[in-house]
């Protein structure tokens, strides 16, 4: 399982937001180039329809693949209430044959995304992540180096925090508590529940680029 939220921020604010975080994580950033292939599948002799993600890092001297399935978020009134999306995940390193592998299966592609920006991981109560990226599309199939925004201007900022059906509850509260400290650059809400940019996110971003962003946690 894994927590998650997700919010937008200005490109201009990018590098404010990088300040702050230096200082709240106190860990280096690691540089972020993602290709993202989503494949999907459709029902077939009874199985229902599948989606896969498959993902290139392209910031190691070799690309990496990586396969995910993003299972069903929990339900109920108690999820309803968290300010956290709880959902299953799977997860798995595959070699560069993996996209071959599932055309065979059947599966065809959906879409495909570069993720372009950098990310944090750090230990608060929680191992969180915290992914900063611009999100291009391509024009040509699988052609990252002509990839354009899908957003001009805009950045995806995402908190995840991986988590367990017994301790899910204790990262929900770390994962929310460090997002309080990010609340006056962006807000941070479920997936597909859209907030929009905050209006103090200019007066922050100036605050933070004048004194270099002390803050610790």
């Amino acid at each position: 399982m894994e927590c998650v939220v997700q919010g937008i921020i200005e490109t201009q604010h990018v590098e404010a937001l990088e300040i702050l975080l230096q200082g709240l994580c106190g860990v280096h950033r690691e540089r972020l180039r993602i290709h993202e292939l989503c494949l999907k599948s459709g029902p077939n002799l009874g199985v229902a329809a599948s989606e896969v993600r498959l993902l290139c890092d392209l910031e190691q001297p070799e690309p990496t693949w990586t396969v995910r399935h993003i299972g069903g978020a929990m339900r109920g009134a108690g999820a309803e209430q968290i300010p956290v999306l709880v959902r299953t995940l799977n997860e798995s390193k595959v070699s560069k044959n993996a996209l071959r592998f599932f055309y065979s299966l059947g599966y065809k592609l959906d879409h495909e995304l570069l993720r372009v920006g950098f990310a944090f991981h750090f230990q608060k109560g929680a191992q969180i992540t915290v992914t900063v990226s611009s999100v291009n599309k391509m024009l040509k199939l699988h052609a990252t180096d002509e990839a354009v925004p899908v957003t001009p201007g805009i950045q995806l900022v995402e908190v995840t925090a991986p988590a367990s059906s017994e301790n899910y509850t204790e990262v929900v509260v770390a994962v929310s508590s460090f997002c309080e400290y990010l609340a006056p650059l962006l807000h941070l809400s479920k997936p597909g529940v859209s907030t929009g940019v905050v209006p103090t996110a200019a007066a922050a971003a100036a605050s933070l680029m004048s004194d270099g962003g002390g803050t610790t946690l």
